[in-house]
């Protein structure tokens, strides 16, 4: 019986090949921890990264919230601390054209002299860099001060100071953006300030528009009972006081709708005295709406609107209806009536301004004032259309920046 014999391989051969594989999973084993490695400190790097963008964006919003109250003592004083966290210099201050407004930072002794450092920013209106400033202070090492200017609507209004040990390029760059960034929240300032000054303009405008008009109908209607029912003149001359007093009241541009709808009822009171069982009044609102606060006299114009579109010319009178309820962040308030409606080019020509005449006016202006205290998103929206009646609606927040 014969056996096949199969040769061996060297010992020799076969240790190699076992020592190359080991050698080969050693390097891929060392290659994947070099990667995991890597991408560990990538993945670290990226939420330090995160961390930093998330803190700078925190801090920004905490100075631009100061800044927007305009350049004072005040808000200059919560303000510089978190200009020196953007910027990283040593010391911070904040000036405008007459004094100091607020210093941050260690090395106080400098602070006295921040007007002298931003004389020549404020008169030229261009950033500066003195490197060679000399302290008396042992130890102190301030050597450098970055000036910048602050210019609202092209006017420097103040300046930003920097003092830290070496002024560098990236430094002083840093703070011009800042600056520039600054006078942004400024301007921002301003421009909320001047908003707030039309809004009271036109209140005041909507006071002299609803006084004739309205007065002269008011006294017609109460003279017809004097001799025919003087109680209810009576009634209707207090009603008439309250919503006089009311609607010319010391400067407010905002109230509750609580103390709105109160008027509008002594408002309602004299219509009804008007027109009798013409005029058809439906008013429902949400409880926990009546303590929002809205633009004072926002809504008597937008019912005298439909008393007179709705109920004027119509044998038969028509329908009212004010309706206010809750929709979480906003209170919701429509006025509706049944009249004639308006053409709907000429509504939109009259929140355009471009409306002939009076006719419009008290729509226009509250629309107006409900555009420049909250914002363009919270202008009037007007459901109408010839012989359709007309629906306007308002939505209110309940809570507005930096107020409840």
């Amino acid at each position: 019986m014969r056996r096949s014999l199969v040769p061996r391989r060297p010992r020799c051969f076969t240790l190699r090949r076992m020592l190359y594989v080991a050698t080969a999973a050693a390097s891929a084993l060392t290659a994947l921890c070099c990667a995991a490695a890597v991408l560990w400190r990538l993945r670290a790097r990226r939420a330090v990264d995160t961390e930093a963008t998330r803190t700078i964006l925190r801090t920004a919003a905490l100075a631009a919230t100061d800044l927007r109250k305009g350049l004072s003592r005040d808000s200059a004083r919560l303000a510089v601390r978190h200009l020196r966290a953007l910027v990283g210099g040593r010391a911070v201050a904040l000036v405008d054209t007459e004094s100091l407004l607020a210093w941050s930072g260690p090395d106080a002794g400098h602070a006295a002299a921040s007007m002298e450092f931003a004389a020549a920013s404020l008169r030229d209106a261009r950033p500066h860099v003195d490197d060679r400033l000399d302290c008396a202070v042992p130890g102190c090492p301030v050597r450098a001060v970055i000036t910048v200017p602050l210019v609202v609507d092209g006017t420097v209004v103040g300046a930003l100071l920097v003092f830290t040990e070496f002024a560098t390029a990236s430094l002083v760059d840093a703070a011009t953006e800042l600056a520039h960034w600054a006078s942004g929240q400024l301007e921002l300032a301003e421009l909320a300030e001047t908003r707030a000054r039309l809004a009271d303009v036109k209140l005041r405008a909507l006071r002299l528009q609803i006084s004739p008009h309205f007065v002269y109908n008011c006294l017609t209607t109460i003279a017809s009972f004097v001799r025919t029912d003087p109680v209810r003149a009576r009634g209707l001359l207090l009603d008439f006081a309250d919503f006089a007093r009311y609607s010319f009241r010391g400067a407010r541009n905002l109230t509750t709708l609580d103390e709105e709808l109160r008027a509008i009822d002594h408002y309602l009171a004299l219509e009804r005295a008007r027109f009798g069982d013409r005029l058809r009044l439906t008013v429902r609102v949400a409880p926990e709406v009546l303590n929002v606060e809205v633009p004072f006299l926002c809504l008597q114009p937008l019912v005298e609107n439909a008393v007179r579109h709705g109920l004027e010319g119509r044998p038969g009178g028509g329908s009212i209806s004010v309706i206010a309820r809750d929709a979480g962040a906003e209170a919701r308030i429509s006025v509706e009536d049944d009249g004639a409606g308006i053409a709907p080019d000429h509504v939109s020509a009259i929140l355009a301004g471009r409306a002939a005449g009076s006719d419009g006016i008290g729509l226009a202006n509250v629309d107006e004032r409900m555009r420049a205290m909250f914002g363009d998103a919270y202008g009037l929206v007007v459901e109408t259309e010839r012989d359709a009646g007309t629906k306007v609606n308002l939505r209110i927040p309940k809570f507005r920046h930096g107020g409840h």
